[in-house]
C-alpha cells in the first residue's frame, strides 16, 4: 500500500487494485484506521480520533481531485505518485 502523504503522525494511503469497491483511501493513526470515500469524505470503515479525522477531512477535501486521479491510478495498477 503506497503512502501518498503524511499529516504529523497521520499516514494516508491508497492500496493497489484488490478491494477497491469505491474511489476511498485510507488514512491510519496509531492502531486507528479509516477507510474514507474521496467524493463525500464519509468514514466507510473504521474511525480515527475526531481531532485527526477533521485533519484529514480537511487535507482531503483540498485534495479530492489529485485523491481521485490517484485511486484510479491504483485501479489501473500504476504507479501512484505522492502528494507534494
Amino acid at each position: 500500500m503506497p503512502e501518498i502523504y503524511r499529516i504529523g503522525k497521520i499516514i494516508i494511503t491508497i492500496y493497489h487494485r484488490g478491494e477497491h469497491w469505491y474511489p476511498h483511501f485510507h488514512a491510519k493513526y496509531g492502531d486507528h484506521k479509516a477507510s474514507i470515500a474521496i467524493e463525500t469524505l464519509e468514514v466507510l470503515e473504521g474511525e480515527l480520533p475526531p481531532v485527526q479525522l477533521a485533519k484529514v477531512k480537511k487535507w482531503a477535501k483540498a485534495h479530492q481531485n489529485g485523491l481521485l486521479e490517484r485511486w484510479k491510478l491504483a485501479m489501473d495498477n500504476k504507479p501512484i505518485p505522492k502528494f507534494e
